[in-house]
């Protein structure tokens, strides 16, 4: 009988929506999407809102994703979704960067071809064809992440309009006088063979041995012959870390107001800076030494001396970039490895530049003696010769921070070559400008990209390479001269929008530049720069190729995000080629996020073995798990994962789940167009429960648009397992499963939790993609919802429930006595007094107002207490006194028999001779 009473409402068991296994299901989810086309649906369906573009940063088409990765394209995802579900229309049009020395290198790897013995264009097929299976690779992969985009016409920087509008920029770039060549030091990676830009550079720490050399003094301007000392006697005293540059040594730098003084010790006079003098003694290992006079280096300017191996002169010159943190005041200056020596030694037109290293890393006929050894061999073998000839003052193992090539990580060198360079001091100060009008999340952003702006020189834009966008300069085939305009320009442009960059190796200048084109000297005959762009230009650019082209875009971009490396990349690149293209900045927003890290905090490597990637997680746990995992994160600081992690996040992601399972269980003969109960009509605890929701309402879309989404994930979470399952539907499963189906109760109930989990979806769409879809697709729907996606509906902007002061503090107090009535019902059934909280009779213990307060509400607190009856006595003589002031509880047995039905004690069970079993309420239900 009892079983026949608990399936009165027919609950269907056999077919329980809501069942797991997120791995199996979620790429049939995906497959109907695509074949739905969910994405240019939703794009149709926000047809005529204000638009919100994300822009996307390209990554490189040259592997497979990692978690950097799927945390970036998850968190633009979510931002997204959540933009076109809040009033806008917001369109992703995902990219690549399809170019560079990544690419060529591991195609070339691939395919097993020696670059040397193959020509130009069919190098570039070899890496076009490498890019595009790659393309095509993470395409999916990011799908899989269950990322909604336009995924049919992706942005490529290989793509022939992209290209030609690169051209254009160039070129407009070119007219403002931001763009020349000229011989400067740049990073040089011997182990790529090309020139590098600052954003393509890691610090490492390096082991190596410092130096202090000395060099003898060839023609003191008489200063020190006046002190009655033989000038060939007194020696500049220079230290440095990089031994192999000594042949580059064409100057002596110092500080044009420190003190400087000449040192007597074993017989010779050395000159160093005053403040430096006790440490380079201590590296000699001389302990008897005495100062016989003091000069400032200006004073020393001009003098000459002897260089330690080469029938050269060294010449001594003050700068203002010399510092005191280090070595001897006096600095070994190589003009052709170094951008200060450079700089500093243009101020002596005396002072040669000489660059005594070549292209693969070994010296040239001008290290005399030393040339063809590698930089490596040309350490130990300058430092033995030093010490030979008796110039080698000391010498010391230190270890550095040094500049290492970001692709191939190996150390790179400085080195004077002729370049195409980026003037960015000519808009420097126009584009640090622009900084403050844009929005910085975190804030600390704009100090921080204001400040590597600030410190930039200009920006190396050529590489030694062949898979990229070819610099568009023609030189004159007699003089020499490089050709830059206009005509040249749209010449070019138009040439790559028709043909594609691969037309410059393939035609000669004279078939597409104009005849109208002529050389100051009156030569018509042009030959092709050889080098390509830096691939920073080719994505710096995109805000022009992609948001100024689409007409599905605008320009600037509402939003850039990307991880906190991009702050000296493509943040940077975009924003300089952007001021010097159009004088604004590309984008009115920058969001960074950290970088993925294990679960002790540790940078992820082979070594460590601590590395995982996406596919594993979705194989095992399904792409929301990994989706939930970003979007709990803190992401502005270094995000933690691990196995653990994950496993926790599982759990977490179980209550959601089953919270809206259990909804969904109670919701099956709800019709909301048909069955919804007016507000007015609703009970104080549902009105409780819409309050409560209505508030996380205004919490999450405030998180969302802040991009707090770990905010967001906790309010839900904390939401799921506090408020509703410990209280809410704790409470009213009495209401669902026992009062009439069709009764007010019962509708009342459904129409709160109908309401909630309405909301819920909502809100979980942007983070929970395949899972809101799957509830989406079970819970019932109102004539204003779109049945088909739960993003084609807006989220919750608020809830019409009115609560004032009075009603929450009695429910306040509610909480407070549920909590200590709870405590006290656990406490019995430890004791084996009592099995389920229905077997207790709760007695209530206070006086006063408290009494007054739970006596007007005594009539609710047996379904809030989920006991069978509940006394409020006028005394303080309870046996459990928690929490709540003036409160004590006994807890008794329940009155009366237990009813089958409801499984409540009541003392009206028995008073129907037909149904014995049920209590009066029970047997009124079913219209006994």
């Amino acid at each position: 009988m009892a079983k026949d009473y608990n399936n009165t409402l027919n609950l269907p068991q056999s077919d329980f929506p809501m069942r797991g296994n997120l791995p199996t299901k979620e790429p049939n989810m995906l497959k109907d999407w695509d074949e739905t086309e969910r994405y240019y649906k939703l794009m149709k369906k926000n047809e005529g809102k204000p638009l919100f573009v994300l822009h996307d940063g390209p990554p490189y088409a040259n592997g497979d994703i990692h978690l950097g990765t799927a945390l970036n394209k998850v968190l633009k995802d979510i931002v997204v979704r959540f933009k076109n579900m809040s009033g806008f229309k917001a369109p992703y049009v995902p990219g690549w960067d399809t170019h560079g020395l990544p690419i060529e290198l591991k195609a070339l790897k691939k395919d097993g071809v020696d670059p040397t013995s193959i020509d130009a264009v069919s190098l570039r097929e070899i890496c076009r064809e490498f890019a595009l299976s790659y393309v095509e690779n993470q395409k999916g992969q990011f799908k899989r992440l269950g990322v909604l985009g336009d995924f049919n016409d992706p942005y490529l920087t290989l793509k022939p309009e992209f290209e030609a509008k690169q051209i254009e920029v160039f070129g407009e770039m070119a007219k403002r006088n931001f763009i020349y060549k000229g011989l400067k030091p740049v990073y040089w990676c011997t182990e790529c063979k090309t020139a590098l830009a600052e954003a393509e550079i890691e610090y490492a720490e390096d082991k190596c041995h410092s130096i202090y050399v000395k060099f003898q003094v060839e023609d003191d301007k008489g200063i020190f012959s006046a002190m009655g000392i033989n000038p060939s006697d007194v020696y500049f005293v220079i230290w440095t870390t990089t031994t192999w540059t000594l042949p580059g040594n064409v100057a002596i730098c110092l500080g044009p107001d420190y003190l400087y003084t000449l040192v007597k010790t074993n017989g010779q006079y050395l000159v160093m800076a005053k403040d430096l003098v006790e440490p380079s003694m201590r590296a000699a290992k001389i302990d008897e030494y005495e100062t016989v006079g003091e000069f400032t280096g200006r004073e020393l300017e001009y003098i000459k001396t002897k260089h330690p191996f080469l029938d050269r002169t060294s010449l001594v010159i003050y700068g203002d970039h010399v510092t005191l943190e280090s070595g001897t005041g006096c600095v070994h200056t190589a003009p052709g490895h170094g951008v200060e020596d450079f700089e500093v030694c243009k101020n002596y037109k005396e002072i040669p530049i000489v660059v005594p290293v070549d292209a693969n890393g070994h010296l040239t006929e001008e290290a005399g003696e030393f040339a063809g050894l590698s930089t490596d061999d040309a350490n130990k073998a300058i430092a033995k010769k030093l010490d030979e000839t008796g110039h080698l003052f000391a010498i010391e193992k230190i270890v550095h921070q040094y500049p290492h090539c970001w692709r191939c990580k190996e150390p790179v060198l400085f080195r004077a070559t002729e370049q195409w360079f980026c003037s960015v001091d000519g808009f420097k100060n126009e584009a640090i400008g622009e900084l403050s009008k844009i929005k910085w999340i975190p804030d600390w952003g704009e100090k921080r990209i204001e400040g590597m702006i600030r410190d930039r020189s200009d920006w190396c834009i050529s590489r030694q390479r062949t898979w990229g966008v070819p610099i568009p300069i023609i030189y004159c085939k007699s003089c020499k001269k490089p050709i830059v305009n206009d005509e040249t320009i749209k010449a070019i442009a138009d040439l790559f929008r028709k043909e594609g960059s691969d037309a410059w190796f393939k035609r000669d200048a004279s078939e597409f530049i104009p005849e109208s084109v002529v050389c100051e000297c009156g030569c018509h005959e042009f030959t092709k720069e050889t080098d390509i762009m830096d691939v920073w230009f080719d994505s710096g650019v995109s805000h022009a190729a992609v948001l100024a082209e689409r007409d599905d875009l605008h320009w600037p971009a509402d939003l850039y995000l990307e991880g906190a490396d991009q702050y000296r990349g493509w943040f940077q690149s975009s924003l300089l080629t952007s001021v010097a293209w159009k004088g604004a900045a590309p984008y009115k927003a920058v969001c960074t996020h950290g970088w993925v890290v294990d679960g002790l905090g540790r940078k992820m490597s082979k070594s460590l073995g601590n590395g995982i990637v996406p596919e594993d997680i979705i194989k095992k746990f399904g792409a929301d798990i990994l989706r939930l995992w970003v979007a709990s994160s803190d992401y502005h600081a270094d995000i933690r994962i691990s196995p653990e992690i994950l496993k926790q996040l599982s759990e977490a992601y179980r209550k959601i789940r089953n919270t809206a399972k259990y909804i969904l269980g109670n919701l099956y003969d709800f019709d909301p167009n048909t069955d919804m109960v007016d507000f007015s009509k609703l009970t104080e605890l549902d009105r409780l429960a819409l309050s409560k929701l209505s508030e996380l309402i205004t919490r999450v879309n405030e998180a969302y648009d802040a991009m707090d989404f770990h905010i967001v994930y906790h309010s839900i979470h904390n939401f799921c397992v506090v408020d509703l399952s410990n209280f809410y539907l704790d409470i009213t499963k009495d209401r669902l499963y026992c009062e009439k189906a069709d009764g007010e109760k019962r509708r009342a109930a459904q129409t709160t939790i109908y309401l909630i989990l309405d909301a819920l979806t909502r809100m979980l769409a942007p983070i929970l993609a395949f899972t809101a879809e799957e509830i989406w697709s079970y819970l019932p729907h109102r004539a204003c919802d779109d049945a088909e996606s739960v993003v084609f509906n807006e989220m919750y902007k608020e809830l019409n429930i009115e609560v004032d002061d009075a009603f929450r503090q009695k429910w306040a107090l509610v909480y407070a006595v549920r909590d200590d009535v709870t405590k006290a019902l656990e406490v019995k059934r430890t004791e084996n007094m009592i099995g389920k909280s229905l077997e207790a009779k709760v007695v209530l213990h206070a006086e006063g107002a408290l009494y007054d307060a739970l006596t007007a509400m005594k009539a609710e607190l047996p379904e809030i207490f989920i006991c069978s009856q509940v006394e409020i006595a006028n005394d303080v003589s309870g046996e459990f006194k928690g929490d709540c002031e003036g409160l004590s509880v006994t807890v008794l047995n329940a009155e009366g028999e237990k009813c089958d039905r409801c499984w409540m004690y009541s003392t009206t069970v028995g008073h129907h001779s037909e149904h014995d079993t049920l209590c009066e309420r029970c047997a009124s239900v079913l219209g006994i």
